[in-house]
């Protein structure tokens, strides 16, 4: 196990708006191997510290962020704030790889993405440095793919909560709700949007989708059971568009957990279950095969 330290640091992202990110470094990172991690929408990346932290333990430098309008990265009103959840991958997430290989040219960069971080990845402009990505629950976020009464809560939610009160608030309220982030009404209305696809964004002609025709880095899918947000067949549907796929099913009872479902992945109880994303890293491009850049 390794030291670490953690420092915030300001990314930009491609079209110059300022990201918050955290830098989770390990002294002594010989492999110079840098994993970003992209949050789930709504989820400010403070939720993935202890996995993060974990990472860093082991050697790896990590770097989380939020997208322009959650956490650290918001402004101080939504209201008028514009930003859509493409500007999240093609601007955001884009330019976070950008500042990871300007500052750190590592040897490997791996990516993790949790929900939307790891469906859009593949449409990144600059893909083709990533070496590796982790997907967890990164699903199809058709309404009708979705499990339990969780799928009439989706089509409620995407035909007529968000798009009503989007209208009402000038943005998407959710932490009225609960304890999710408040979304720009751009973002939420246009992932409402891609919901009410029978195909979520694959079925959007205006996205830049014949890139992940040429990402070819390995791609491990996570899905789990109890998980009605990210059922296996929705992550099936969404992760179909990945070529060079490895796919695991993970049941809580067989791996010692009482429940996973969308978060508990990256909560501490599960830390149990993060070596085996590591060694599957290490597995698919060890660090003597990777090349400087």
């Amino acid at each position: 196990m390794e030291d670490m330290e953690m420092k915030e640091v300001i990314i930009s992202a491609r079209d110059g708006y300022s990201l918050t990110g955290t830098i989770f470094q390990a002294d002594n990172n010989p492999t110079q191997t840098v994993v970003v991690i992209n949050a789930a929408t709504a989820v400010p990346q403070h939720y993935y510290k202890p996995f993060a932290t974990y990472l860093a333990e082991q050697g790896y430098t990590a770097v989380t962020y939020d997208y322009r309008g959650i956490g650290q990265s918001k402004p101080k009103h939504l209201r008028g704030f514009q930003a859509t959840s493409l500007d999240w991958t093609l601007q955001d997430m884009a330019g976070v790889v950008d500042w990871v290989q300007s500052t750190y040219q590592p040897q490997r960069l791996f990516m993790m993405g949790h929900s939307y971080g790891g469906q859009t990845v593949g449409m990144l402009p600059n893909a083709d440095v990533v070496d590796a990505l982790i997907t967890f629950s990164a699903q199809s976020g058709y309404w009708g793919l979705q499990g339990g009464n969780r799928k009439y809560s989706a089509l409620l939610h995407v035909y007529f909560t968000i798009p009503l009160l989007c209208r009402l608030y000038g943005y998407m309220p959710w932490s009225k709700f609960g304890s999710a982030e408040d979304l720009p009404k751009g973002a939420a209305l246009e992932w409402a949007r891609w919901c009410r696809y029978s195909n979520y964004f694959l079925d959007d002609p205006t996205l830049p989708l014949e890139r992940y025709k040429s990402f070819q880095a390995p791609v491990l899918a996570y899905s789990f059971d109890d998980d009605n947000w990210g059922t296996a067949r929705s992550v099936d549907a969404m992760m179909k568009v990945y070529s060079n796929l490895t796919r695991r099913h993970l049941v809580p009872a067989e791996v010692g957990l009482d429940s996973i479902k969308h978060f508990g992945f990256f909560r501490p109880k599960a830390q149990h279950l993060w070596p085996d994303a590591i060694n599957w890293l290490e597995e698919v491009v060890p660090a003597t095969q990777s090349q400087p850049v």
